[in-house]
């Protein structure tokens, strides 16, 4: 379970969190929905122990990421908006270097490694490098690192944006079978048919602050509008959003 109460973060003269609230649950998963500038990122961040907000209490499963990040870490798996590999390694040398990070052994990298290539279909891929690698194999990896000690949280930021079809219905299924299995998954996004194919819960983000939470049904109710686009679109005054 993640916990955020009262997150403040400035840049400048430029407030990025403004009193963030924010909560997902164990068996859910929850969408961070806002437009471009609302603080998902930054909110995000903080999360990872990468950003040190101003004031404000963070909790992943009871644990402070800012006075022990590296306990925080051990139950969190991370999906970056920027994915950036070592292009001479392959996708197994990748998962093993992952894996002794962790604290994995030799046994539980092997089999661990060869559960994610059932799970995410890339055998085909497991034994090349990485350069060249399409966005959707790259998400693949990545996707496959963030799991590979099994957090009990996951966070994606922006995960779906450059794959195709079949890729993005791949990391659909991976996801709900993580919510089933109990796991808090947290993924950003700002595009509405991926909310509302699999959140059970969001958090509307506008200029730092939560501006609405519940169901995307509770949603919809809130604002008075039968289409979640409508409704994101009242909240926060966005035109154009993808839809």
């Amino acid at each position: 379970m993640i916990d955020v109460s009262q997150l403040y973060k400035r840049y400048g003269a430029v407030e990025a969190l403004r009193g963030f609230d924010f909560e997902a649950r164990d068996g859910q998963i929850t969408g961070l929905l806002g437009p471009n500038g609302a603080g998902k990122t930054t909110a995000l961040r903080s999360l990872c122990a990468l950003i040190r907000p101003d004031r404000g209490q963070m909790k992943i499963d009871d644990i402070d990421p800012m006075a022990d990040p590296v306990a925080a870490r051990r139950r969190l798996g991370v999906v970056p908006d920027r994915v950036g590999h070592y292009e001479r390694l392959s996708v197994r040398e990748h998962l093993h270097y992952f894996g002794r990070l962790h604290g994995l052994s030799r046994k539980q990298r092997d089999q661990r490694i060869e559960d994610l290539v059932e799970a995410l279909g890339m055998r085909e891929i497991i034994d090349r490098p990485t350069k060249g690698f399409s966005q959707g194999q790259r998400v693949k990896l990545s996707l496959a690192e963030a799991v590979l000690h099994q957090p009990r949280n996951l966070i994606l930021d922006e995960p779906s944006v450059g794959l195709d079809v079949m890729s993005t219905r791949a990391l659909r299924g991976v996801l709900r079978d993580l919510r089933d299995d109990g796991h808090c998954v947290v993924f950003s996004s700002h595009i509405m048919q991926e909310v509302t194919a699999l959140c059970d819960r969001i958090v509307v983000m506008v200029a730092g602050r939560a501006v609405a939470a519940g169901s995307p049904a509770d949603i919809c109710r809130l604002t008075g509008e039968p289409v979640l686009e409508d409704a994101f679109v009242k909240l926060t005054g966005e035109e154009g959003i993808a839809a």
